[in-house]
């Protein structure tokens, strides 16, 4: 199952590769987020500590989900999907491979969006950099968990870029709370013993989202 997850990861990486649409979209939307919320931003009221943490977890949640819609957008074309379902494998592979192509697409806007955020507001990530990194890649995982099961869902119904947001987004707030917490500790300078609660969160909805999405994710599929 986690060779055919491997092969339907890598065939959807190519394609973004080919393509680079959804990529550069999702960038550009990043970018567009972090110099808004700079631009609007009041110094003296709030210092950069405090509002960088928002700004990056805003920015990843929407971003996430434009790359999120695209990993079943691709199947829509010759009905695609369809040869995929017809397939000798398993349908939880077909969601462990979505699942871990939008892991990298994510991990791509996330090495691009934290030093624009740490450039604009003058982060010092210094020492806690890898922590934080950590930190990225345990949200990442619960998102794109979440994310991947809500875009099969909508994958075929009317308005499913708007459709996918509604329904995704709730489920974010359990990891993006957590997630920011710990990345505005990190940031303050803070010990990475003070944010190991806020940690065991995101790793405790991370390996209930993995579970749950990939037993619940064949019954999406079924018409």
């Amino acid at each position: 199952m986690f060779a055919a997850a491997w092969l339907i990861a890598r065939k959807d990486l190519a394609i973004e590769f080919r393509t680079r649409s959804a990529f550069f979209s999702a960038i550009v939307l990043s970018l567009l987020a972090i110099v808004v919320f700079f631009f609007t931003w009041d110094p003296t009221a709030v210092t950069p500590i405090d509002i960088a943490p928002g700004v990056l977890w805003v920015t990843f949640s929407f971003s996430g989900l434009l790359g999120l819609h695209r990993s079943f957008g691709v199947e829509a074309q010759e009905r695609a999907m369809d040869a995929l379902l017809v397939a000798p494998v398993a349908r939880e592979a077909i969601f462990l491979g979505k699942a871990l192509a939008n892991l990298v697409f994510v991990l791509g806007v996330q090495a691009v969006a934290l030093p624009a955020v740490a450039l604009f507001y003058n982060l010092p990530l210094g020492a806690g950099f890898v922590a934080l990194a950590g930190v990225m890649l345990l949200a990442a995982i619960g998102l794109t968990c979440v994310g991947t099961l809500f875009a099969g869902i909508t994958a075929n119904t009317r308005m499913a870029e708007l459709l996918l947001p509604v329904l995704a987004l709730p489920f974010f707030v359990p990891i993006v709370l957590p997630a920011a917490q710990s990345t505005a500790k990190l940031l303050a300078g803070r010990p990475l013993a003070e944010t190991l609660a806020w940690l065991r969160i995101v790793l405790a909805f991370d390996l209930v989202f993995l579970y749950a999405c990939t037993l619940a994710f064949p019954f999406t599929l079924e018409d």
